[in-house]
C-alpha cells in the first residue's frame, strides 16, 4: 500500500489531499449534530424525534447541491465548484452555532444540507479522475473514510471539548473547513479528464446531463436505488448510536463521544482495507461480503451490555459498513457517463440519500412505539438491529442486481475518456 503513495506525482498528492480533507471536514459539521441530538433537543426543550427531522432535511436537500454543483463542475471544472461549495458549507455551520430556536436550527440545517451534497461528488470526480487506475481501490477506500474521520473528530471534540464549549461552541470550530479554500487555490490542479475531454463534449451536447440519463436511464435508475441502500446502511448504524449510548445506557458524553470515535476508527480501518481488497477481487464481490460479514455483526453492536463489547460491536459494524462504503467513490466514477461524471455518481448518491432520510425517524419511532425495555423506556437496540438486518440484506440483493446493469471498469483510465 505505501507503494502506491509514493508512485503518485506531485499534483496527485495534493489533489487527492483536497479531495479528501473536503469530505472530512464536510462530514465533521454534520456529525457535530449527530453526536449532539439529545443536547440539542434538550436547550430547545423538544423531543428527540424533533431534532431529529433537521437531519432527515438535511439529508433530502443533499441532492439539491449534488445537482447544482454538479452542473457547475461539468461545465467549468472541478476546482471552483469545490471552492465556492467548501466555503458555503463552512459559513452555514457557523451560523448553526447562532440558531435561536428550533426553528431557524432546521432552515439553516436544510441549507447546509445543499451544500454538504455539492461537496463529495466533485471531490470524488476530481480525485479519481486524477489518480492511476492501478490505485483507485485503495485510494477510494481511503477518500470514502473523510467521512468516518469526520465521525471521529466530531466524536472527539464532543468527548473533550463539549463540557467546555457546549454544542454551539462546537459549531463554531465546525467554520474551520473554510482554510481549505486557500490550499485548493494554491496547490491543486484542475481535473485532467475535465481539460482533455470535456470541454469538447460540452461544444458537442448542450446538456450532458439530459443526454446521459436519456442514453444510460437504467443505469441512473439502478444507481439511485443502489445508493439508498448503501445510504440506509450508513445512517442506520450511525445516526442513532448516539443517542442509544446516552438514552438507553446513560452514558455521559465524553463515554459517549469515545465509543463513537472507537467506531469511526473501524470505518477508517474497514474503508481502506476492502477498498484496496476490491481491486484484486472485484469491486461486487466485496461488497457483498462485507454486508454480509455487517450481518453478523449485528447481535454485538446493538445488544451488548458493557461498554467494551459495545465498543467492540460498533468497531466491528462499521468495519464491514465502511468497507463496503469504500468502493463506492471508485466503483460509481467507472460506471458514470464520462460527459456526466462531475454530476451522476454525486447525484444518485443523494438521490439515494433521500430515500434513505427517514432511517433516523424511523428507528426513533420504533423504539418509541414498538420496542421498550423492561423497564418501559424505547428500546434504541432492538430498533436499531431489525432495521439493519433487512438493510444489509437488501445492499447484497441490489449490488448482485449490478451486473445486469452494467460491467465493474475497476481498470478504466478515467483520465482519458
Amino acid at each position: 500500500m505505501t507503494n502506491a503513495f509514493r508512485d503518485l506525482t506531485s499534483q496527485q498528492k495534493k489533489t487527492f489531499t483536497a479531495s479528501f480533507l473536503g469530505w472530512t471536514l464536510d462530514a465533521f459539521d454534520f456529525f457535530l449534530v449527530i453526536v449532539t441530538i439529545p443536547h440539542i433537543a434538550h436547550d430547545f426543550h423538544s423531543a428527540i424525534t424533533s431534532v431529529a427531522i433537521a437531519v432527515t432535511i438535511t439529508l433530502m436537500l443533499r441532492p439539491v447541491g449534488a445537482l447544482i454543483f454538479g452542473w457547475l463542475a461539468d461545465r467549468f471544472g472541478r476546482r471552483m465548484p469545490l471552492m465556492i461549495d467548501v466555503g458555503l458549507y463552512s459559513a452555514l455551520e457557523f451560523a448553526t452555532a447562532f440558531a435561536p430556536n428550533l426553528t431557524v436550527f432546521i432552515i439553516i440545517r436544510a441549507f447546509f444540507g445543499i451544500a454538504m451534497g455539492g461537496e463529495w461528488g466533485i471531490g470524488a470526480a476530481l480525485a479519481m479522475e486524477s489518480l492511476p487506475a492501478q490505485a483507485r481501490g485503495l485510494f477510494s477506500g481511503i477518500l470514502q473514510e473523510g467521512y468516518a474521520v469526520g465521525n471521529l473528530l466530531a466524536g472527539i471534540v464532543l468527548a473533550v471539548l463539549f463540557v467546555h464549549i457546549g454544542w454551539r461552541g462546537m459549531f463554531m470550530i465546525g467554520a474551520l473547513p473554510a482554510l481549505l479554500i486557500l490550499y485548493i487555490r494554491a496547490h491543486v490542479p484542475e481535473s485532467p479528464a475535465w481539460l482533455a475531454g470535456q470541454r469538447q463534449t460540452l461544444e458537442r451536447t448542450r446538456d450532458p446531463l439530459l443526454s446521459s440519463i436519456k442514453r444510460f436511464w437504467p443505469l441512473f435508475l439502478y444507481s439511485i436505488f443502489f445508493m439508498a441502500a448503501f445510504n440506509f446502511m450508513s445512517h442506520g448504524t450511525q445516526d442513532v448510536y448516539p443517542t442509544f449510548l446516552t438514552k438507553q445506557h446513560g452514558f455521559n458524553p465524553a463515554l459517549v463521544g469515545t465509543i463513537n470515535s472507537i467506531s469511526a476508527i473501524g470505518a477508517i480501518v474497514g474503508g481502506i482495507f476492502f477498498g484496496w481488497l476490491s481491486q484484486r477481487f472485484g469491486r461486487r464481490r466485496t461488497i457483498v461480503v462485507c454486508a454480509l460479514l455487517g450481518a453478523c455483526a449485528i447481535p454485538l453492536w446493538a445488544f451488548s451490555q458493557t461498554i467494551v463489547l459495545l465498543a467492540l460491536g460498533g468497531f466491528l459494524i462499521q468495519v464491514m459498513v465502511q468497507g463496503a462504503w469504500g468502493i463506492i467513490p471508485a466503483h460509481l466514477n467507472e460506471i458514470s457517463p464520462p460527459m456526466a461524471r462531475g454530476t451522476f455518481p454525486g447525484l444518485t448518491y443523494q438521490l439515494g440519500n433521500v430515500i434513505a432520510s427517514v432511517v433516523l425517524p424511523l428507528e426513533t419511532a420504533l423504539a418509541a412505539g414498538a420496542f421498550h425495555t423492561p423497564s418501559g423506556q424505547p428500546d434504541y437496540g432492538k430498533a436499531m438491529a431489525v432495521v439493519m438486518i433487512c438493510v444489509f440484506a437488501a445492499v447484497a440483493v441490489m449490488t448482485v442486481l449490478g451486473y445486469f446493469v452494467a460491467p465493474e471498469r475497476r481498470d478504466a483510465e478515467l483520465a482519458t475518456e
